[in-house]
This record gives C-alpha cells, sequence and structure tokens, in this order.
C-alpha cells in the first residue's frame, strides 16, 4: 500500500525495462475497487510498479488529485510478459469498470 497522500515509488531501475508504468483510463460503468475508500469512478491514473518478491503494485488516483490508493488484491505475482503485461491487463480490466480489481 502506498497510502494516501503519496506518490507510488519509482522502486530501482532492474535493467529488464520500465519498474514503472502510467495511464489515464476512463474508468468502466462500477468503477474500480480500492482497499483505502472502496469504489472510485471517472478518470482515473493508474500506475503499476515493481514490487519486491516478483510481483506487481498497482495503484491508482481520480486524475489531478494527490491522493493514491491501492486496487484490490495488489500486490500480485507478475505474469510471464513481466510488468508490461501487468499493466495492459490492468488498464484492460479498469477500462471495463464492475468494481475492477487486480488480475487473478
Amino acid at each position: 500500500m502506498t497510502g494516501r497522500g503519496t506518490q507510488p515509488d519509482s522502486g530501482r531501475g532492474s535493467g529488464r525495462g520500465p519498474d514503472r508504468y502510467e495511464d489515464r483510463v476512463q474508468a468502466g460503468p462500477g468503477g474500480v475497487m480500492t482497499d483505502e475508500v472502496g469504489v472510485i469512478t471517472g478518470e482515473v491514473t493508474v500506475v503499476t510498479r515493481s514490487a519486491p518478491g516478483g510481483r506487481g503494485a498497482i495503484d491508482v488516483q481520480y486524475t489531478g488529485a494527490e491522493e493514491w490508493y491501492t486496487l484490490t488484491g495488489s500486490p500480485v505475482p507478475l505474469p510471464p510478459g513481466g510488468l508490461a503485461a501487468l499493466h495492459t491487463q490492468v488498464v484492460d480490466l479498469l477500462r471495463r469498470g464492475g468494481a475492477a480489481r487486480t488480475p487473478r
């Protein structure tokens, strides 16, 4: 968890490509589920970043806000495609909405 009012830590370079991906996404109907405040809706910024143990951490915020929230289910094990693949999965899930959580 990154906690409220903080920006997700970008971590350290791994030499395998970016260790942080960020996109603006229009959350689909039903929004996205966070640990701290429940569902958020509308335009959100999502950050997928490297976490210890071969995992990826996902944080979201209302675009333009200061507070960051943990996407429910985060952190998760990285899929075979690594952090980039995880970020792509997360963005797709957020666009679908339905109180989106991390990929399983």
